[in-house]
């Protein structure tokens, strides 16, 4: 059994790294024209499937080849009954290669109008009148070749597209997008539906991108995967095609010992429910034992809430050296509601040098934001994995240097810390320091509640305790919070996530049979 189909479909291409691919596609033996042709012909059927037949559609081609692309879908609805006005960015001989001879093969066959977007340094007066009156716009004016912020009359153009409510099916990217950050570059179109090929991109997930490309068609133009073998991406949408041949799925000659035992370290009896949160995802993510690590003023809490999660009495120093002596003990986990401060530092700097798999969450990372140096030379001699799993805001307290787009600094991060960092958002970014990256992209809105993430951080430590390889181990906590987000629906809470984990978890047994078979 093997996933490399997954892993394949699952890359993302940056750019330059899509441009690689076009060209050494072309270079071997395939003309660009015929690529071309296969991009414009998908545009047509993607747009084809937003109006009704005859509707009226507005074509607005850029100077590259993704107005070759429309250039292509223009010709194709045209023939094809629709009422088709094409727009001009720049005048035609200013057209080359392969967009050229698109233009070409569209001006001899096209019954439309053919016109230009702008007249001077104004939006042309025949454009606005005809978007008045359009059904769908397809824009092809930029797509990922654009490096620099939108100006002048294209900013307007965006802008009053927008606000004219005509629906947009995007060649590429929507215009003014960033492909490889998501970034909006001065403006951006807000489309309805976009149509890329091969490959997605990154900025087709990273926000505000997605927000803005609606529904994703990646259309297949002829390009071998055998292609991302040279050009060896490193970035990833995550889904269980990137991780799942990592999973050890329970055997019937297993038992509980074979599947790890994770601990959770709980807080002081004023904070022990953000332990409990993820002793029960470790449970619920299938490590065979997890026991509660508690303070002892924090038992007798702790033990009227627990029933198939363990509880053992554990003080500082020396009593987490004896409770670590037993080398069962794989996986920990330590932060959830376990206090800020000196004793957070000490504590970590123990389970370290303890030599076991490793997550540090919440206030085990915020203990270490005014000097992070300490945290980082310790996790970079460990020989152990380590995970540490921010939102946003701890990020910049740990990493208060280190600037760029999100994919960048979670790349960063995990080289600085040489960990595995899970950059947690609506886009969540699992990077290693290998320079792998996963951007996430099921997680529903309900999942920003109190709590949840103190159950992510208790599937992590639950995969790591079955030996799931700390970045598979991220990404497969990630996609399962999101899918158990996705189940447990709107309005819930974080003590419906483990509930829901069971189903998710469930629909991956049955796709590892699948895939067995």
């Amino acid at each position: 059994m093997t996933s490399e189909c997954g892993k394949s479909t699952a890359v993302l291409l940056t750019p330059d790294e899509m441009g690689r691919a076009d060209r050494r596609t072309i270079e071997g033996g395939v003309p660009g024209i015929v690529l071309m042709e296969r991009a414009g012909q998908a545009v047509a059927r993607t747009a084809s499937d937003q109006v009704s037949a005859g509707a009226r559609v507005l074509v607005l081609c850029g100077p590259g080849n993704n107005g070759g692309d429309g250039f292509i879908a223009a010709r194709c609805l045209d023939m094809s009954g629709y009422s088709v006005s094409l727009y001009l960015l720049k005048p035609p001989e200013t057209l080359k290669g392969d967009a050229l001879e698109a233009f070409k093969r569209m001006h001899s066959d096209m019954r439309g109008s053919i016109s230009y977007l702008s007249s001077g340094d104004r939006i042309s007066d025949g454009f606005l009148e005809d978007l008045r009156s359009a059904d769908l716009v397809i824009d092809a004016l930029f797509g990922a070749g654009l490096d620099r912020p939108l100006a002048g009359p294209v900013l307007d153009l965006v802008g009053r597209i927008n606000q004219s409510g005509v629906p947009v099916v995007a060649v590429d990217l929507p215009s003014g997008l960033s492909g490889a950050t998501g970034e909006v570059l001065g403006d951006a179109i807000k489309s309805r539906a976009t149509v890329t090929f091969f490959r997605k991109k990154p900025g087709h997930l990273l926000f505000p991108g997605r927000s803005l490309c609606g529904s994703m068609n990646v259309a297949d133009i002829g390009i071998d995967p055998e292609t991302l073998k040279d050009i060896g991406p490193k970035t990833f949408e995550n889904g269980p095609g990137l991780w799942l041949d990592a999973w050890p799925m329970p055997s019937a000659g297993g038992h509980k010992y074979s599947r790890g035992h994770a601990v959770v370290f709980s807080g002081p009896i004023s904070a022990t429910g953000a332990a409990r949160l993820s002793a029960g995802a470790a449970l619920r993510a299938g490590a065979g034992l997890v026991t509660l690590a508690s303070p002892p003023d924090a038992m007798m809490v702790n033990a009227c809430h627990l029933t198939a999660v363990m509880l053992k009495k554990v003080g500082d120093g020396d009593a987490i050296r004896d409770f670590l002596a037993d080398a069962r003990l794989n996986a920990l986990l330590v932060g959830p509601g376990f206090g800020v401060g000196a004793h957070t530092r000490d504590v970590v700097a123990e389970l370290l040098n303890a030599g076991r798999a490793l997550v540090l969450d919440a206030d085990a990372l915020t203990s270490f934001a005014e000097d992070p140096g300490p945290l980082f030379n310790q996790t970079s001699k460990a020989r152990v994995p380590v995970v540490l799993t921010p939102h946003e805001g701890e990020f910049s307290r740990l990493f208060p240097d280190i600037t760029g787009d999100r994919l960048q600094r979670a790349r960063q991060a995990a080289r600085t810390s040489d960990a595995i960092i899970v950059l947690k958002g609506p886009d969540t970014v699992i990077a290693s320091p290998d320079g792998r990256a996963a951007i996430n992209s099921n997680a529903p809105p309900w999942l920003a509640t109190a709590g949840s993430g103190d159950v992510l951080a208790g599937i992590v430590t639950g995969l790591l305790a079955q030996g799931v390889p700390a970045f598979e181990a991220g990404c497969q906590a990630v996609w399962l919070h999101g899918e158990a987000g996705s189940r447990a629906g709107a309005g819930l809470i974080a003590e419906d996530l483990g509930p829901a984990l069971r189903p998710a978890i469930a629909a991956l047994v049955d796709k590892r049979r699948d895939m067995a078979s």
